[in-house]
């Protein structure tokens, strides 16, 4: 069994790459849920939907998000009455956050609304919220750049703002009286191999490890973990990642990455562009393989889904 440690866009083109390549009924992947956002009274879960619609084709291909060939008249009419509209929801999309919020009213847990959607793709892999508890990631920021601070949720930095603030802090609300979600403590302790997906590693993978007992299940399955970079040649490909890096005090490369995951990982995978800091990154105690890892077409997806596995 596989089990993938998962944020949205980065990890949901490793997973498809590592379905090209192997059993998708012996993968599981744990995905972020600090993302979510409540809206229009609606439940949204970003990562969760990002990895489903990607997996099962759906996904639109311009944004990384959301479905293709989507139509946006309830935005429009939202916009018509003054509503929120800075964060976009499709006509098609919204069903999937009318039927997650019907269920959880119902009673049923994330976890098992989860799996219903995941089904309801016909996918045969395992996808897992990492609880099925309120967690929120909370940035912040300092709008004007003159000290004065305010605390706001990740879709407000993230969407709202573009990420184009300065962040001075992140923490993830909801995080200590969380518990793991069924199945992916087990997931990890059993996997014969755990991925950490190119996530962001403060606020994609940042959220997972905060759940109690989750990072102490990656660390005692250290040596057969596998991490690969999000950053290369110093930057993200897509998203923040470089410049929370920087601004919470870490170095933007894969050898800042390196220290944030040698606790966790025994394996870093890089990209060719960074092949002279393979030194380095091995320095940090853990052995570092070079290989492609732009995911720009399933071929190189699947290319990078065999070499998370055999390394």
């Amino acid at each position: 069994m596989i089990t993938v440690l998962a944020g949205g866009v980065g990890a949901a083109r490793l997973l498809r790459g590592v379905l090209a390549v192997h059993p998708a009924a012996a993968v599981t992947a744990v995905v972020n849920t600090a993302d979510d956002v409540e809206l229009h009274g609606l439940h949204v879960s970003p990562d969760l939907d990002t990895v489903t619609y990607t997996l099962a084709g759906a996904i639109n291909p311009e944004t990384g998000w959301g479905l293709v060939d989507e139509t946006w008249q309830a935005m429009a009419t939202l916009g018509r009455y003054g509503g929120i509209t800075w964060f976009n929801l499709g006509d098609r999309d919204l069903g999937t956050h009318l039927y997650r919020t019907q269920r959880l009213s119902e009673g049923a847990p994330l976890s098992e609304v989860t799996a219903e959607i995941v089904r309801g793709w016909d996918l045969a892999l395992t996808v897992l919220p990492v609880t099925d508890d309120r967690l929120r990631t909370m940035v912040t920021i300092d709008e004007q750049g003159d000290g004065d601070v305010t605390e706001i949720g990740f879709q407000e930095y993230f969407v709202q703002r573009r990420h184009d603030v300065e962040v001075r802090s992140v923490r993830f609300d909801g995080a200590d009286a969380a518990l793991a979600g069924p199945g992916v403590l087990d997931a990890l302790a059993g996997a014969d191999r755990v991925v950490i997906a190119p996530s962001n590693p403060i606020v994609s993978i940042g959220p997972l490890l905060a759940v109690p007992g989750v990072r102490d299940a990656v660390v005692a399955r250290r040596a057969d973990t596998v991490a690969v970079s999000p950053i290369i040649a110093g930057a993200a490909l897509k998203g923040p990642a470089d410049r929370l890096l920087r601004e919470l005090g870490h170095e933007s490369s894969v050898v800042g990455v390196a220290r944030l995951y040698r606790d966790l990982a025994a394996t870093l995978v890089i990209d060719d562009a960074d092949a002279h800091l393979a030194p380095a990154v091995e320095a940090e105690g853990l052995r570092c393989v070079v290989a492609p890892t732009i995911m720009s077409g399933p071929d190189e997806a699947a290319a990078l889904g065999r070499t998370v596995l055999t390394a």
